[in-house]
């Protein structure tokens, strides 16, 4: 590839490991590490439950900067916290990281298969307890003080229900947007109608959060 030499010249580097390697010097090398916007260390349970999500067959889970976000979030509320979409429990396991020791943990998952294997990640933690259940089945645990919205259905069409089961100055979070740097928010050369929404409901205080640089979240704090 090509790249600048350590003289500031243009040259011809070898690239190995991450790492520019100038051919005209090959002792010493210019290292490229990949950005990193926390420590690398993680939660044990946030090990436990992506080593099971890697076993079951998962790409991809929460990303780490979302999920550090979580665990702030909290660690500054008590009460009932929540999430929609358990799957191998990643995103509980970061909000269980960061909680209070009497808070209360609810989450969802509609697979029964992946409830059951969930279930283990938290077996020695009483505050998480994982439903077997579509996302209304939280609903008789609100009102909620956080709520973690993993579930795109429930994103695009269930403002109204989401607004009714938080308790005033309850956060809600909604991950997986790309970042806008217009409004209306345009993804895919079109409008981001459903961030549109939870950005303007009058029921919330929302911000859309840049976590990365291709990966945004919305908090929603109900008034």
């Amino acid at each position: 590839m090509t790249g600048p030499t350590y003289d500031g010249r243009p040259g011809d580097d070898a690239e190995r490991d991450g790492c520019l390697i100038p051919r005209d010097r090959p002792v010493r090398r210019l290292c490229q590490n990949p950005p990193v916007s926390a420590p690398p260390e993680l939660p044990e349970v946030v090990r436990r439950a992506l080593d099971l999500s890697r076993s079951q067959g998962f790409v991809s889970a929460t990303r780490h900067e979302t999920g550090r976000l979580l665990a702030t979030l909290a660690a500054m509320r008590g009460g009932t916290l929540g999430e929609l979409g358990t799957g191998c429990g990643v995103g509980a396991a970061w909000l269980s990281s960061g909680a209070t020791a009497d808070a209360r943990i609810v989450t969802a998952e509609l697979d029964p298969g992946l409830a059951d294997l969930a279930r283990g990640v938290f077996a020695d933690d009483a505050r998480v307890e994982v439903l077997t259940g579509d996302w209304t089945t939280l609903e008789r645990f609100a009102p909620f003080s956080l709520l973690f919205v993993d579930v795109r259905e429930v994103k695009l069409g269930s403002v109204d229900v989401i607004a009714d089961l938080m308790a005033p100055g309850g956060v809600v979070v909604l991950d997986d947007f790309t970042p806008s740097s217009q409004w209306p928010p345009v993804y895919a050369g079109r409008v981001d109608a459903m961030r549109e929404r939870w950005l303007t409901d009058e029921r919330f205080t929302a911000v859309d959060v840049m976590v990365t640089s291709d990966a945004s979240v919305v908090l929603a704090a109900r008034r």
